[in-house]
Formats: C-alpha cells, sequence, structure tokens
C-alpha cells in the first residue's frame, strides 16, 4: 500500500523557492546556486514573498474555507494558521525589497541582497531536509544539504 506524505504547510513557502530556484538551474545548469537564487530575487515570486502578499492572499483562501484544507478536507489547526503567520512576518524581515533599478551598489545594499540570499539558501536546505526524512530523494534537485 502506498502511503501519502502530507507535506507541513509551513514548507509550502520554501518549495516554491526552491522549485523556482531549481528552474534558474536547469535553464542554465553552468551558472551557481547563488548566482540562481539572485535571480529568483529579481522576481515577482519573491516580491510576493518578501511585502507578505502570498502568505496574506494564501491566509484569506483557507478563512474563506473555513480552514479546511482543499487536498485533505482536514481542519487547519490554529496553531499551524499562527505559525504561517509568524513565517509571513519573518519573510518580511528577512527578505528585503531590493530596488531593481540602482545605478551602483552600496554596502549597505549588498549586505542585504546577502541577508536575502542566505534566508532563502536556508529555506531551500529545510526543504531538502524534508525531502531526506520523508524519504522523497526524487523530489531534490539542488543537493544543498548535502
Amino acid at each position: 500500500m502506498s502511503e501519502t506524505i502530507n507535506k507541513p504547510y509551513v514548507l509550502k513557502a520554501a518549495e516554491i523557492i526552491y522549485f523556482k530556484i531549481s528552474e534558474f538551474k536547469k535553464i542554465n545548469p553552468n551558472i551557481s546556486l547563488d548566482d540562481a537564487i539572485e535571480k529568483f530575487i529579481e522576481t515577482d515570486d519573491y516580491e510576493k514573498l518578501s511585502s507578505g502578499e502570498f502568505h496574506n492572499q494564501w491566509l484569506v483562501e483557507l478563512k474563506k474555507n473555513n480552514y479546511i484544507d482543499n487536498e485533505t478536507n482536514q481542519k487547519i489547526p490554529n496553531e499551524t494558521i499562527r505559525l504561517l503567520e509568524i513565517q509571513r512576518d519573518m519573510m518580511i524581515k528577512e527578505l528585503i525589497k531590493i530596488p531593481k533599478l540602482y545605478d551602483s551598489k552600496s554596502s549597505q545594499l549588498i549586505e542585504l541582497s546577502k541577508k536575502a540570499s542566505n534566508f532563502l539558501w536556508r529555506m531551500c536546505e529545510s526543504y531538502e531536509l524534508w525531502c531526506k526524512e520523508s524519504n522523497q530523494d526524487n523530489l531534490i534537485i539542488l543537493n544543498i544539504s548535502n
């Protein structure tokens, strides 16, 4: 009998980040992981995560559905909703808005960009660790956690 593995809700954002960065690596296998992360920072997905819009839209949809998960038809516990709110707030803090156009990179801008890159790296790493723990090695593409 095949066992269905339920992914923790807090991994949804990490999974999106992971697969978007993986797409950059697939398109150009010669770029470094750091460069793929930098490319992700320039996307609308990054903008939605860094502004809180991603989580806000998701939480609104969950509330409309009385916090019932569409896939499992299970009620999402209040503690999980609170964790998603904390995750949103953390992302807003860690994933700063980096101006798309600027004349030169100031040391402050480089520092903020590095902070965001490190956070994205950790999100990808946590996704891979979950894949390993849940025996879903087939989902590991970037091999960050090795």
